[in-house]
């Protein structure tokens, strides 16, 4: 790197000059690979050298007149990211924007006028009754109209839930901070639950002293697979027996590719479940869009957490949703996106099995995003990689639960859905550049 900051400096590579390709250099120099992709991209984001898909790596047009880098501590630089595959939301680009507004328009004239006025906070009843349909055909709730109160997504529907609960809250030994935070704010404490391939040990509930559990029982997030069926089972008779109650995070049921999605836990007691779905995933999450199907004891309490008036989720957002929903444009998106994302999964277990076969991948039976198991040891080291190439994803480190007994695993979590179509290969090729080297 400071050879080729030199030589561009000096003027001995000239404005627009190609670089080799880096395997053909890294063989000259008889140096990995990788070393000499992330000195590319680092002289790149310094703005040394520009990188083209198609067009190789070039010095930059006006790298020459670059003044020389003072002498003391490196000042740290933001890294651009030029390829985003964070698990935390779908392709914006395939956002369904001519039905929508079509849905938009229907909906808007059809509308009485009191849709107009103070918000209910339960929710639009256009939109309840779709989703009760919908719920009840797609996903297996038992979803009456009554029982749904929209809110602006899965994080506000648990932090409704956290403000009425008593007592500790058990979770997923591996799951967001962001949703423990919630809780913890809301003067719940975490109680972790060790996880497996059949999702959370559900059979530890009893001497946690928990009086809910929060869990993703579809996918489990974000290692990856559904919740066995005798957990589930299990866990419903711990909260009849306890009066406890199950939190469902069914945040990407929808996305199942190797069989039929997996039917949500509440349909096997719609009294100790509180499902709560969004279209964060499944549409986009600029809608800001949820809802929460609950017991009927806990409608009234949860109404009143909400407020006295709608100050949440948008009504004209809340029409063109139901008028989505009735019309079948959201079984046909879905049914359109799961073509995609699996076509992206496939790809990306391909990819992986040629160019690093080595890496195991796991979780990708359904959902937007895969987890890569990594050597131990070297999480941090890819992450850095990654960082070097523009990479933007995370490491599995960041999911654990800082109490959890379960040791530590090393991988990387990787969001498929997210990049454009066009950009996913480049995303890929970045990814096995960032990958340790065989041990």
């Amino acid at each position: 790197m400071n050879a080729l900051r030199e030589a561009v400096r000096s003027g001995r590579l000239a404005p627009g000059t190609r670089l080799p390709p880096y395997r053909g250099l890294a063989h000259d120099l008889g140096i990995a690979r990788n070393t000499v992709a992330a000195a590319y991209a680092e002289l790149v984001e310094e703005g040394w050298l520009t990188a083209r898909r198609g067009s190789g790596t070039q010095v930059a047009p006006r790298a020459a007149v670059r003044p020389a880098r003072a002498h003391g501590p490196r000042r740290r630089t933001t890294r651009r990211v030029l390829h985003d595959l964070m698990p935390t939301s779908p392709d914006a680009a395939a956002f369904p924007r001519t039905a929508w507004l079509a849905s938009a328009r229907r909906a808007v004239v059809a509308a009485p006028n009191d849709a107009f006025g103070v918000g209910d906070p339960r929710g639009r009843p256009e939109l309840r009754e779709a989703l009760a349909e919908y719920l009840a055909r797609a996903r297996g709730v038992r979803a009456d109209p009554d029982r749904i109160v929209v809110c602006s997504g899965f994080a506000h529907g648990l932090r409704l839930l956290g403000g009425l609960l008593k007592g500790p809250v058990a979770v997923e030994s591996y799951g967001l901070a962001f949703h423990r935070g919630i809780l913890e704010e809301t003067g719940r404490s975490t109680v972790p639950l060790p996880v497996d391939p059949h999702g959370a040990r559900v059979g530890d509930l009893p001497g946690t002293g928990a009086e809910a559990v929060l869990l993703t029982p579809a996918h489990q997030f974000p290692t990856g697979g559904p919740l066995h069926p005798e957990r589930r089972a299990a866990v419903v008779d711990w909260a009849r027996a306890s009066g406890g109650l199950v939190v469902e995070d069914d945040y990407d049921g929808e996305f199942r590719y190797d069989r039929q999605p997996v039917g949500a836990v509440q349909g096997l007691d719609p009294d100790r479940v509180v499902y709560i779905g969004s279209a964060g995933k499944s549409l986009s999450p600029a809608l800001r869009t949820g809802w929460m199907v609950l017991p009927g004891w806990l409608v009234d309490d949860v109404v009143a957490a909400k407020g006295a008036r709608e100050m949440w989720a948008g009504v004209v957002d809340q029409l063109t949703l139901a008028d989505f929903v009735a019309h079948g444009s959201y079984d046909r998106h879905l049914r359109h996106m799961r073509r995609r994302y699996r076509g992206r999964r496939d790809l990306l277990v391909r990819t992986l099995a040629a160019r690093a076969p080595h890496i195991g991948v796991s979780g990708i039976a359904a959902g937007l995003h895969a987890v890569l198991e990594l050597p131990e040891g070297t999480e941090e080291a890819a992450l850095r990689a990654a960082r070097r190439q523009g990479l933007a994803l995370e490491g599995l480190g960041a999911y654990r639960h800082p109490d959890s007994a379960m040791p530590p695993r090393d991988g990387l979590v990787i969001g498929y859905g997210t990049p454009p179509e066009h950009a996913f290969a480049a995303a890929l090729e970045a990814l096995c550049l960032a990958l340790p080297d065989p041990p």
